[in-house]
């Protein structure tokens, strides 16, 4: 009678020029990539264990260490896309947002009301916003990618000094 064993997400975190990272994988997926200190760790977190059933555990794999190397070379500026396999926990309609976030390319924005309209659900600009904020793979979909109607860098899970550094890094 072998105990059963609990359904494990790697994590480690990650100190980088913008700030503390949290990097998680499950099934050789990148699952989270996201600001440690966010306001909505918590809730993230949870959404995170839940969708797989699976706790964290301390632990570096190849994945993390893939997507550490990957990173490095995003933010010295010699890297544009991300070459990592993802796992994306959320709703349909979350994933759906992040799926048109994922298209929006590097060294451009974009708008609520226009990711809206990429998802076919022009009227859903709030929940697209929502599901923007809910995103757990912060960077490699590009939420700071994502500015006002007015043009104006509005909440960013990571801050807006970094969203705005961001930007600034893909000019």
């Amino acid at each position: 009678m072998g105990v059963k064993s609990m359904r494990q997400i790697n994590t480690q975190y990650y100190t980088t020029k913008i700030g503390e990272l949290i990097l998680g994988s499950f099934d050789n997926k990148l699952c989270m990539l996201d600001f440690r200190y966010r306001r909505m760790r918590a809730a993230v977190d949870n959404r995170i264990k839940k969708g797989l059933g699976a706790e964290f555990i301390e632990r570096d794999d190849d994945i993390i260490k893939n997507t550490r190397r990957q990173l490095d070379e995003y933010l010295s500026g010699d890297r544009k896309e991300f070459d990592l396999p993802l796992l994306m926990v959320g709703t349909d309609f979350q994933r759906s947002v992040w799926s048109a976030l994922m298209k929006v390319p590097y060294g451009t924005t974009s708008t609520y009301l226009q990711l809206a309209k990429d998802i076919n659900n022009e009227r859903a600009v709030r929940a697209v916003a929502n599901a923007n904020g809910a995103n757990s793979i912060a960077i490699i979909i590009p939420c700071h990618r994502i500015i006002g109607s007015n043009g104006e860098l509005v909440g960013y899970g990571g801050g807006l000094p970094v969203k705005k550094r961001l930007l600034k890094l893909e000019q």
